[in-house]
């Protein structure tokens, strides 16, 4: 079988979910042949309130809306000694308000048959919800009561800092390779604030005071640091003066958001590291190379050989190591492009008998080979159009619309950049992927990490 990277992400991620209807719809051959794509993105409005919040409209028929609010602040923003408050701080946006009692927002959205959610990435904390469009105006209230008045004391700080100390014990401690994978940024990061896990630490997040905390919402949690979208079924002119109305008196800070710029330098020594677990049933090794950006214009070739890798049982890291030879249970490829830095991971779990070093050298290989082999029609094809549908799928809900946009803005930007997306995709070459692999995998120096019982060894370096 094939796994993802495991990215760790809190308990209220709801991940949108795409599937292969629009295969047939849409014909295989088209979605990833060469004739023009056109632009997927409907008529996207945007406008920056007074007090510098982001407002982007996405309107389109049904009877639902959804409701995303994007903080431009993730775990790269984290205070020096202090890993996991962004984290921390999306949950702490689910308790009481000046005006909202807990989990009131949880009544207000559910329980008239919408859903609610969150996630904290690298670079962004993001709202999302989804209500039957008449209960837009609720939904926009409480989540400009949420950006000004959270009640941010003792009570909800303790229980929630709690909650999330138990999602580290969950996917860290107690997952068999919950710690290779949160191991993988400090590794894979040289000095780039990307190096602290999104989740945080124990240690860290004990040693957190009020104080921190409510300086931390202060320095984030405003209009001038957030993008608004709603998309869906809604009047437009009743939604502006709605946004005007509950966002629009929300004050601008006068003080200045905190930004570290950390350039992240090339990578210049190979280097392996000896991660011992006693609680990995088999061995693991996962090798990390640098990446690009995520406005990059190579982030949909990365996208492409991602795909081609490691997207389905019969991609090129599974037919080899796990169905072929026998040397791997289940493997992975992710192409973790943030805004400021990215990185390129692999990795394989040993099958029986197998030790993590001799999975190292098949697993570059088998991902250097994008670079020495041809990539058939067939095989280039059979990706992008996995890729496409996918893409397609996801768009045909306001959620997975709104969410496109989201990251764009955020990661590249630029909102508009999203309509570029499908076009970017259906252009790549095999050329293109044996281009990007050549300069950031064969070219550049690789980190490997070595994991389980019986690898406590010294780490190693060597000049690439």
């Amino acid at each position: 079988m094939t796994d993802a990277v495991f990215r760790f992400s809190s308990r209220r991620r709801d991940l949108l979910r795409a599937g292969a209807g629009l295969a047939g719809l849409y014909g295989l051959g088209a979605l990833a042949g060469t004739a023009p794509f056109p632009q997927q993105q409907q008529q996207l409005q945007r406008r920056v309130l007074a007090n510098g919040l982001e407002f982007i409209q996405l309107p389109s028929g049904g009877a639902s809306v959804a409701v995303q609010l994007w903080y431009r602040v993730g775990g790269k923003d984290d205070p020096a000694g202090r890993s996991g408050f962004a984290h921390l701080f999306e949950h702490m946006m689910f308790k009481s308000t000046r005006h909202m009692a807990n989990e009131q927002f949880d009544r207000m959205t559910e329980d008239v048959g919408g859903s609610n959610n969150a996630f904290t990435a690298e670079d962004v904390t993001a709202y999302h919800c989804v209500v039957p469009a008449n209960h837009l105006e609720p939904v926009l209230w409480a989540e400009a009561e949420r950006m000004s008045n959270l009640t941010v004391d003792q009570a909800n700080f303790d229980s929630e800092r709690a909650v999330v100390k138990e999602e580290y014990a969950q996917s860290v401690l107690s997952e068999p390779y919950g710690r290779l994978f949160h191991a993988v940024p400090g590794f894979g990061y040289q000095v780039h604030l990307y190096r602290r896990p999104v989740i945080g630490n124990i240690e860290e997040l004990d040693a957190a005071t009020l104080s921190d905390v409510n300086e931390f919402h202060a320095n984030y949690y405003r209009p001038d640091n957030a993008v608004l979208i709603v998309a869906g079924a809604f009047d437009g002119a009743r939604l502006d003066a709605a946004v005007e109305r509950y966002f629009g008196s929300i004050a601008r800070p006068a003080r200045p958001i905190p930004r570290q710029q950390v350039v992240e330098p090339r990578r210049l020594r190979d280097q392996t590291h000896h991660l011992p677990s006693a609680q990995a049933p088999l061995p693991a090794a996962l090798l990390i190379w640098q990446g690009p950006r995520a406005d990059s214009a190579d982030a949909a070739v990365w996208q492409v050989a991602q795909a081609l890798l490691a997207l389905g049982d019969s991609a090129r890291l599974n037919e080899t190591l796990v169905a072929r030879d026998q040397l791997a249970q289940s493997v992975g490829f992710e192409a973790q492009l943030n805004a400021q830095a990215g990185l390129l991971v692999a990795h394989a779990v040993a099958a029986e008998g197998r030790s993590a070093a001799a999975l190292q050298a098949p697993l570059a290989r088998e991902v250097e080979r994008l670079a020495d082999e041809p990539i058939s029609a067939r095989e280039l094809d059979k990706a992008k159009t996995q890729l496409l549908t996918a893409a397609l799928v996801a768009r045909q809900t306001p959620q997975g619309q709104a969410e496109v946009v989201g990251l764009a803005a955020t990661l590249r930007g630029d909102a508009g950049a999203a309509a570029h997306d499908l076009a970017a995709l259906q252009a790549v070459t095999a050329a293109d992927v044996q281009r990007v692999v050549r300069r950031d995998v064969q070219q550049s120096a690789r980190v490997t990490l070595l994991y389980g019982s019986g690898v406590a060894r010294p780490s190693q370096g060597r000049r690439a």
